[in-house]
């Protein structure tokens, strides 16, 4: 097997999660055939984020830019094209975010990669590569076979598994900037940042999530009480932000935010694929729903098959005892 080439996301100075998930997934893939990883880094004043990488990778290729300081996925495509035909993986992989949206298409177009988006998962059949997508809100898996030479380019989904502690020390090497000249006909003009209220749940240890099964908003002080017992933030589906029980800012899911705490309470919520992809990362899920074929429980490290209103009160007067 070849190279598996990785881009480094990276965002104001810090490595995106879904990075070193890539990293994880790409070592996976090589040490079931013998291939290498390499992350890819192109940024301005990234040293830091080069040694980083290395304990991920056997290698790291950076440019180390002004002409990078920022994102812009123009740039990045220039500069790429050049690195892929340079370099020659058999695989690239960019993250199915917001930044590789916008770039993987416009590559895969220009280069004639064959592409394929939100992958979840990449396996091996006789030696060859196989992604593998979701569909029917991930009730169905399908195994992909690229189509041509490699090559070959996927976006992976982001919290899609849990990164290890770094394991590798990977070479770093600074390579020249392929882009030598900035461009004028589409410029980074500034970052702005959403929003965040006064919880920022993307960085909570231990999230209570409530969904649709709530049923109205008078039910809210017992599941705050929950929360409050084991010091949970609150957040739930988009049902539930729609609802007003909660504010938008904490909607989890692919319309809301991606969150991978150490545990993750589950209460009434079915599990649609689009609530599953924003949490499913977590370290431990305990869900409660009185529906035992309910979505959440293909995720779910325990699983609660009841009425939540009977559940609820007698799980937090258990924990109150056990906090003590």
């Amino acid at each position: 097997m070849g190279t598996i080439l990785v881009l480094a996301e990276h965002r104001q100075g810090s490595l995106r999660d879904v990075s070193l998930e890539m990293l994880t997934k790409a070592s996976q893939v090589a040490g079931q055939n013998g291939g290498e990883v390499v992350a890819l880094l192109l940024g301005s004043g990234v040293d830091a984020l080069a040694d980083k990488l290395a304990g991920y990778s056997d290698k790291v290729l950076y440019v180390d830019n002004p002409l990078f300081a920022d994102y812009n996925a123009e740039k990045y495509q220039l500069a790429l094209v050049e690195l892929v035909k340079q370099y020659n993986p058999e695989l690239f992989m960019i993250g199915h975010t917001t930044q590789g949206v916008d770039l993987a298409p416009a590559l895969a177009v220009e280069m004639g990669m064959p592409f394929v988006s939100d992958v979840i998962e990449i396996e091996l059949a006789d030696g060859k590569l196989q992604p593998v997508r979701q569909y029917y809100q991930g009730k169905v898996n399908a195994n992909f076979a690229f189509k041509g030479e490699p090559p070959y380019l996927v976006s992976f989904r982001e919290a899609t598994l849990e990164v290890p502690e770094p394991s590798k020390q990977g070479s770093i090497e600074k390579i020249e900037s392929p882009l030598k000249e900035d461009i004028e006909y589409r410029r980074f003009i500034e970052y702005v940042e959403a929003e965040v209220g006064d919880v920022d749940i993307t960085q909570s240890e231990i999230l209570v999530a409530i969904g649709r099964g709530v049923r109205e908003d008078k039910n809210m002080p017992m599941i705050q009480e929950l929360a409050s017992a084991i010091k949970a933030d609150l957040c739930g589906s988009r049902a539930a932000t729609d609802a007003g029980w909660l504010e938008h800012d904490r909607q989890v899911g692919t319309s809301g935010k991606t969150v991978k705490p150490k545990l993750y309470i589950a209460i009434g919520i079915s599990g649609a694929f689009q609530h599953l992809a924003g949490m499913k990362g977590a370290k431990t899920i305990v869900a409660i729903n009185k529906d035992p074929d309910a979505p959440i429980f293909s995720v779910a490290d325990f699983a609660i098959i009841d009425d939540l209103f009977k559940v609820v009160p007698k799980l937090t007067e258990k924990l109150k005892e056990l906090v003590g």
